[in-house]
């Protein structure tokens, strides 16, 4: 992509669609050739990936979990900084960018069970882009977006992080899911 290229044309030229925890994706891949894998909620694909965008419009991956594994791969834009919130109460963040040197990443793991938010942290691009592989593959049945009161609830040190972060932060949107 050349310094030129921006978010909309992204979008236009990767299709990709709006998501529910914010961004835009499309999921490129799914091991339809492939056993599916039987799990407690139902059968899934053996593994699935998609792009995964954030742009200034739409800068922030709101507080989640999955029932799968998830790997995190940076391709091109701005870094975009994830916030993981473990069962045992930790708290980890890891900028996804180029700047290895400077201590980004180009690739993070977040286990199942994990709650995590993403934040574009825009510079020149007003976009970041990643893939995800996600192992058993994903179904939306599989995720849970967090309910803000309850999450803070779980770790009130980061309170306001969480409100921040979480879907109910955007006009007009609701605590529920």
């Amino acid at each position: 992509m050349t310094q030129s290229t921006n978010a909309a044309q992204i979008i236009e030229a990767l299709k990709l669609e709006a998501h529910v925890e914010g961004g835009y994706f499309r999921r490129t891949y799914q091991s339809d050739q492939r056993p599916t894998v039987d799990t407690d909620h139902g059968e899934r694909f053996l593994l699935t990936s998609i792009f995964y965008m954030m742009t200034d419009d739409s800068p922030i991956g709101h507080f989640h979990k999955n029932r799968s594994d998830i790997l995190h791969f940076y391709h091109s834009g701005d870094p975009i900084r994830y916030v993981l919130l473990w069962p045992d109460g930790r708290r980890e963040q890891f900028i996804l960018g180029h700047d290895v040197v400077a201590g980004q990443q180009m690739q993070l793991t977040v286990p199942a069970g994990v709650w995590k938010s993403s934040e574009l942290l825009t510079a020149e691009h007003g976009y970041g882009l990643i893939s995800e592989a996600v192992s058993p593959g994903f179904d939306f049945d599989d995720m849970t977006l967090a309910e803000t009161t309850s999450l803070v609830a779980q770790y009130p040190e980061y309170a306001e992080e969480i409100d921040r972060l979480s879907y109910r932060s955007l006009e007009g949107a609701s605590d529920s899911n």
